[in-house]
């Protein structure tokens, strides 16, 4: 298995699912908050995607 640093865009659209799930958490938003837990874990495969992905 080799490991691939993943390109921009996926660690960007990564960071911001992370960060928009974390802040639902956080403060009270009522479209985000109920989904603040997915939208982390969401963030995170789509990160070791790009890691484990080669071009992704």
């Amino acid at each position: 298995m080799n490991l691939s640093a993943p390109k921009q865009v996926t660690f960007i659209v990564a960071a911001i699912l992370a960060i928009v799930g974390l802040l639902g958490s956080l403060i009270a938003i009522p479209v985000i908050s109920p989904l603040a837990f997915w939208l982390v874990l969401v963030g995170f495969v789509v990160l070791a995607l790009g890691n484990l992905v080669d071009g992704l």
